[in-house]
């Protein structure tokens, strides 16, 4: 329960964890074939881009001219051939000239109208991408804990980055692609109807026969990529475990039994990926195929009209240019499709966690704590993470300000959950907490967890100096507070010794400093916090002996006057609370100081002999 507590170590933290959960073996990293929603999906996409209306507009408006400008090409490019006169055996110099001139101003224009637009839908989708991610990430700061409990953080990761991107990058694409090539289908259609009908069915040959082989084509490779995207998330899954537990694997010499995995899997994805990159192959040069076929018919056709019913030759050139850039517009929704389909699945991954309830709003009447004293009482109180099996059942306890707690007990007892629902990490199912007599409910969230500092086992540090790590939790405070706090916490002499001293980097992912003196940077933290309620979760668990000893004479002086909540399994550090708690089936079992508690002979006598030896464990 306390692993995520301790996972996200700041001055309000994130703690506590279901037990069990984690997301469970789902892959984190292939995104979901089809959209649920197609539809819905795809109207808040439209919705986003509607923020930048006026850009979309002009990008529209410039696809549609382009689609236009390539409507009329193959047009003037065989007026130019009707310049030529075969009987006469002359050439119209004069109309040639000026036809081949438009056919230049056109492609001109076409490439200037393509490369503005480009940059256009490249800034919008940057935009898109930008307000996504800050969306995202501000939504994450809002949601309960709960959320991070139940989820792989490697999916939630793979939200704000792969499928944001993909989203922009496909969306943003093909919007502009699929407008051209509605157009320009459209505009062929009518130019090509106007001039002759019979060889207008000839192109439309090739209208089923894409279909049929798209059909064909996309059934199988879809089939293969989405294999291929399950193998690949298999595969990452296993390098990030074997990345993050390289020590064990080396440890229990597992690299062979890695290795073999990785083998297998990586076979798999291979053969996935081979035969997705086959099938997909296919499409080109089938497609090279049906073109060249309908470039073949309309050729003959044309030539037979044009020598048995007169067709102008400059008509047959036109419809040959035609037969071409028909194709390419149905060869482009056709692979679009897929595309589509894959970035509406990406967008509902995101606009789950968009959309994913977040933590209750502060009480409209919900005030600021005032020069809090840190006075603590449970009435009643009962919690669950699952509603069928209780954690805490009708917990009810008084702590007066400066007082000391500890709370032992087996692990999942529910030690953690009490210091959660206190920082209100986690709202009761029942009952009340007050702080100094006021209902942390009535409390704004913000001001309530000013009124703790917190020192964990497993310490967050974040990527930075020491001295940033340490200013953490008091962004304000003078180089000077900090190293006062280092000194009180013990630290002073080894960040001293350090290279770079007190601006030495430092991340929460490197092991460039032990255990034991990320601790006790975590606890210089807190004493520059400086709140009236500190919470103590095994902080001295990664320290040795003598270290162990200085810390706690430092946290004796730290405690003085401040409320304190320690969470503890070695005993002999919790003998001078005030009040020892042992939580067990999710009630307060015993509850009294060390001698009155020893003297009772119950559960936290057999614990203590226990660990002094005196009793079988």
């Amino acid at each position: 329960m306390a692993d995520e507590y301790r996972r996200q170590e700041v001055r309000m933290p994130a703690m506590g964890m279901r037990p069990g959960a984690g997301g469970g073996p789902h892959n984190r990293f292939a995104p979901s074939a089809k959209p649920k929603n197609a539809k819905g999906t795809l109207f808040r996409i439209i919705k986003i881009y509607l923020r930048w209306a006026k850009t979309i507009f002009m990008a529209m408006m410039l696809t549609g001219l382009s689609s236009f400008i390539s409507v009329w090409i193959p047009y003037y490019v065989g007026k130019s051939f009707n310049t030529f006169d075969m009987n006469r055996r002359s050439v119209d110099t004069d109309a040639l000239v000026g036809i081949l001139m438009i056919v230049l101003a056109f492609y001109v224009c076409n490439w200037l109208i393509s490369f503005i637009n480009g940059v256009i839908m490249l800034k919008v989708s940057q935009k898109l991408v930008y307000v996504l991610r800050m969306d995202f990430f501000a939504k994450m700061q809002k949601l309960p804990l709960e959320f991070y409990d139940t989820r792989s953080h490697g999916d939630t990761m793979s939200r704000i980055t792969n499928d944001v991107d993909n989203i922009s990058s496909t969306i943003a694409q093909t919007t502009t692609q699929l407008l051209s090539s509605i157009i320009t289908l459209i505009g062929s259609l009518s130019v090509m109807i106007s001039l002759n009908i019979p060889l207008t069915f000839a192109v439309l040959l090739c209208v089923p026969l894409i279909g049929l082989l798209t059909k064909a084509i996309a059934s199988r490779s879809r089939m293969y990529f989405k294999a291929q995207s399950k193998s690949l998330g298999q595969l990452n899954g296993l390098i990030e475990e074997n990345i993050l537990g390289l020590k064990m694997v080396k440890a229990f010499g597992k690299q062979e039994d890695i290795l073999k995995e990785f083998e297998k899997i990586n076979g798999i994805l291979c053969e996935h990926s081979t035969k997705a990159q086959i099938w997909s192959g296919y499409m080109m040069p089938l497609m090279n195929v049906i073109n060249n076929l309908v470039f073949a018919v309309v050729a003959i056709i044309g030539g037979v009209m044009s020598v048995r019913y007169g067709v102008a030759v400059g008509i047959v050139v036109s419809f040959l240019s035609y037969s071409k850039q028909f194709a390419m517009p149905l060869n482009s929704i056709a692979g679009m499709f897929n595309t589509i389909q894959s970035a509406l699945a990406g967008a509902e991954r995101v606009f789950e966690i968009l959309d994913y309830r977040e933590e209750p709003a502060d009480e409209p009447d919900a005030v600021d704590m005032t020069e809090p004293k840190g006075k603590v009482i449970f009435d009643d109180v009962c919690f669950s993470y699952n509603k069928s099996k209780p954690v805490l059942q009708n917990i009810s306890f008084s702590v007066k300000a400066g007082e000391v707690v500890a709370l032992v007990g087996e692990t999942g007892a529910g030690k953690t959950t009490i210091v959660n629902l206190i920082t209100r990490f986690y709202d009761t199912d029942s009952g009340v907490i007050y702080i100094d007599d006021t209902p942390i409910t009535s409390i704004k969230r913000n001001s309530l967890r000013k009124c703790f500092s917190v020192v964990l086992q497993d310490t967050c540090l974040f990527t930075g100096t020491i001295m940033d790590n340490i200013r953490y939790s008091q962004k304000d405070a003078t180089d000077e507070e900090v190293i006062r706090a280092a000194k009180i916490a013990r630290a002073h002499d080894f960040i001293s010794r350090l290279p770079k001293g007190y601006y030495t980097m430092v991340s929460g992912s490197t092991d460039n400093l032990s255990q034991g003196q990320r601790q006790l940077i975590a606890i210089a933290r807190a004493v520059l916090c400086d709140s009236p309620i500190l919470i103590l979760d095994e902080a001295t668990s990664s320290v040795d002996t003598k270290t162990e000893k200085e810390i706690q004479r430092a946290l004796l002086s730290l405690m003085k006057n401040r409320t304190s909540f320690l969470i503890a399994h070695r005993l002999s550090t919790i003998r001078d609370a005030d009040h020892i708690m042992v939580i067990g089936d999710g009630r307060i079992m015993e509850n009294g100081n060390h001698e009155s508690l020893m003297e009772q002979k119950g559960i936290y006598y057999n614990m203590v002999m226990s660990q002094m030896g005196n009793l079988p464990a």
